[in-house]
Parts: structure tokens; C-alpha cells; sequence
């Protein structure tokens, strides 16, 4: 493997951590500021809504830097962002530092891909899309696992030196081993780059990735109650359940990667998306068998992020448009208003009454309604290639 691409995997290893530890040690965070756990919890939203503020802004305003430089600063502010939550002295100021190390995680990404399709062998490029969401996998995997681990064993700031940490030797590896790529040509401002918004490929493909995904967060957003009051497996062991999650992501990635560079990229959506809803609903009706409970986390793990590589790099192929970098941006962004979306669907029935089961009937329908936005986007493009023959 290219060492270009895995200096693009270790800044997506870092922005995992910084994204999902928190969830992990929302009660440690709680504690130490003297407030409640739902208060806690708006950290991980004031995150998400600076991923979705900051993918398009940081695009468009440094879409005359070189992508190598561009992912270098984009990164630097990662890091540096990141290390105001060590010193944060209250919980206003660590709001605002979460909002801000935010900001550049939709744009590094965007950037990112686009990088990495570039530099990928002929035919290789979801795989090498893939490799660098590798990164986020692994961090699913072992570094929020670990960073939840400091973070309760000594202190929640030392987990955010840990991310600062990464941040700052993944700076280091992108001027190592990304190799030097000019600049994009700019004719006027590159603010016209928000055109793209009038291609009707655009909006299906935000459809996509803001509603598809969501099934992933309406699961495993309630996957701790699921597993502890329904199948019975005891709250000290949760976190196996969540390597288990985690590695069943990582196997996903890479599967859907090599998916989508031979069958292509609206192919393997559908294909993802279909086994995604058996998942949620085979969870559903087995959930009481803990052998059962055990296979379908890995299993769903791998279905719901099986689904990014194909998405991202239809993203990219959606339109017709040197600014691919903006287009590319807004899989991030959208993916995380999938986050927020079904983390509140998925809680809504549980509030009803209906169980710890009930929201993989959100995250079942979430997929349906994702296969369903993909054939008409298939169905439009065939009728625009038919109608230019």
C-alpha cells in the first residue's frame, strides 16, 4: 500500500477518536464540569454541526492551496483545535472547542478522497477511497476503546492529548509522503464552486448520505441497552461488543471498496443498503439470543460501513464539475446529519414504549428509504445518457 494513503488513514484515525470518544466518556466529562449527562451530550452535537459548517467553507476557501498543503493545514487546525479541549477550564469553553475541531474533519475528508483517487492505481479507486476511511474504522476499533479507557482510568484531557498527539504526526507523515500536487486553476472566485447545488445529482446523492446512514446511529447509538436488557450480556463486557462492532466496520470498508471497483459504485450501494435492512431485521427477532446478538454486531458493523467507499466515490462522479473537492466535502457533512437523524429517530420509539428493539425498525426503514433514492438516481441518470445518444 502507498504510504500517501496511509498518511491519509492516520488523519482519519485521528478525527475517529476525536469524533467518537466522547461518547464514551460523557459521563467522566459530566463529573468533572458539574453537569448533567445530557449536557454532556451537546458536545457531541456542537461537534457534528462544526463538521457540517466547516466541509464547504474550508473547501472553498483554500480551493486555491494545493491539495497536499491544503490536507497539512487542514490538519495543523485539527490538531491545534483539539488541544483547547485539554486546557478547556469550563463548559462553555469546551463547547466552543469542540464546535471548532469540527470544523476541519468534512473538509479533510473531502480533500482527502479526492487525493486518494488520484493517486490510486488505474481501477483502484474506491479501494484506495476505502484505505483512508480505513482510519475512522480503526478508530472504532481500537483507538476510542483506548481513549475511552484513559479518559475514565485518569482523565478525559488525556484523551485529547492523545488526539492532538496523532494529529501533529499525521502533519508530519502528509509533508513526508504525500507527494506534491499543483494547485487547482481558478477562473473568479472560487465561491462559484456553489453552482454545483443546481446539478439535481447533487441533491440525491445529499438525500443518500443524509438519510441512508442513519441506520448505522439509530443501531448502534442504543446498541448498549439492546445488548445488556435484551440479550443478556453483561455491562462489563460492552466493550468487546463495541471492538466487535468496530472490527465488523473495518471488514465493511474494505469489502465495500473492492465492491465498488467491480461491480460499481450505485451497484454496491443497493447491495449494502438490501443486506443493511435484512441486518436490522434479523436483530429485531433474534436479539434475545445472545449467540445470535454476538454475530449480527459484527455483521451489521460490516453492512453499515460497507456502504461509504461506493457512496463517497459516487459523490465524486456525480457531477460534472472541477470542484470536486467541495462535491467531495459534503459526504462528511451529510453523513454526520445521518449521524444526528438517527440517533433521534432511533430514541423516539423507545420513548414510546416499545423496547430497546424498536429502533432498527427506524434504522430498516432509513435503508429502504436509501435503495429507494438510489434507483431513482440510476433510473435519472439512465434517461440523461439515453436522451444525449
Amino acid at each position: 500500500m502507498k504510504k500517501s494513503l496511509v498518511a491519509l488513514a492516520l488523519g482519519g484515525l485521528g478525527i475517529g477518536v476525536a469524533e467518537f470518544t466522547m461518547m464514551g466518556m460523557l459521563p467522566d466529562v459530566a463529573l468533572d464540569l458539574g453537569i448533567s449527562i445530557p449536557q454532556a451530550g451537546h458536545l457531541i452535537s456542537a461537534y457534528a454541526i462544526g463538521v457540517v459548517i466547516g466541509a464547504p467553507l474550508f473547501v472553498t476557501g483554500m480551493a486555491r492551496m494545493s491539495p497536499n498543503r491544503t490536507l497539512m493545514v487542514l490538519m495543523v487546525l485539527f490538531t491545534i483545535f483539539n488541544a483547547l479541549s485539554i486546557i478547556a477550564p469550563s463548559y462553555g469553553s469546551l463547547m466552543v472547542s469542540r464546535f471548532v475541531s469540527g470544523l476541519p474533519h468534512g473538509a479533510f475528508f473531502g480533500v482527502g478522497a479526492v487525493v486518494a483517487s488520484q493517486l490510486a492505481d488505474k481501477g483502484k479507486e474506491a479501494q484506495a477511497v476505502a484505505f483512508m476511511f480505513s482510519g475512522l474504522t480503526i478508530a472504532n476499533l481500537l483507538g476510542v476503546p483506548i481513549g475511552t479507557y484513559i479518559g475514565h482510568a485518569f482523565s478525559w484531557r488525556y484523551t485529547f492529548l492523545l488526539i492532538a498527539l496523532i494529529g501533529g504526526l499525521t502533519v508530519l507523515v502528509l509533508h513526508l509522503w504525500v507527494p506534491k500536487m499543483a494547485a487547482r486553476k481558478l477562473i473568479g472566485s472560487p465561491w462559484r464552486d456553489f453552482g454545483i447545488f443546481k446539478e439535481p445529482n447533487i441533491w440525491f446523492m445529499v438525500l443518500i448520505i443524509s438519510i441512508a446512514p442513519g441506520a448505522l446511529f439509530a443501531w448502534i447509538s442504543y446498541i448498549a441497552p439492546l445488548m445488556t436488557e435484551v440479550s443478556g450480556i453483561a455491562q462489563s463486557n460492552m466493550p468487546y461488543i463495541m471492538v466487535l462492532a468496530g472490527l465488523g466496520m473495518v471488514v465493511g470498508n474494505l469489502i465495500g471498496g473492492k465492491m465498488s471497483d467491480k461491480l460499481g459504485p450505485s451497484t454496491t450501494i443497493i447491495l449494502a443498503l438490501v443486506f443493511q435492512v435484512i441486518c436490522m431485521l434479523v436483530i429485531y427477532f433474534t436479539a434475545a439470543h445472545t449467540g445470535m446478538s454476538i454475530l449480527m454486531t459484527f455483521l451489521t458493523g460490516a453492512a453499515t460501513f460497507a456502504i461509504v467507499p461506493p457512496l463517497q466515490v459516487q459523490l465524486i462522479n456525480s457531477v460534472q464539475s472541477d470542484a470536486k473537492m467541495l462535491v467531495a466535502s459534503l459526504g462528511p457533512s451529510c453523513f454526520n446529519i445521518a449521524n444526528a437523524l438517527g440517533a433521534f429517530l432511533g430514541g423516539i420509539p423507545i420513548e414510546l414504549g416499545y423496547g430497546y428493539t424498536s429502533p432498527v425498525w427506524v434504522g430498516a426503514i432509513m435503508g429502504i428509504i436509501g435503495v429507494i433514492i438510489s434507483l431513482l438516481f440510476i433510473q435519472r441518470n439512465r434517461k440523461v445518457a439515453a436522451s444525449n445518444c
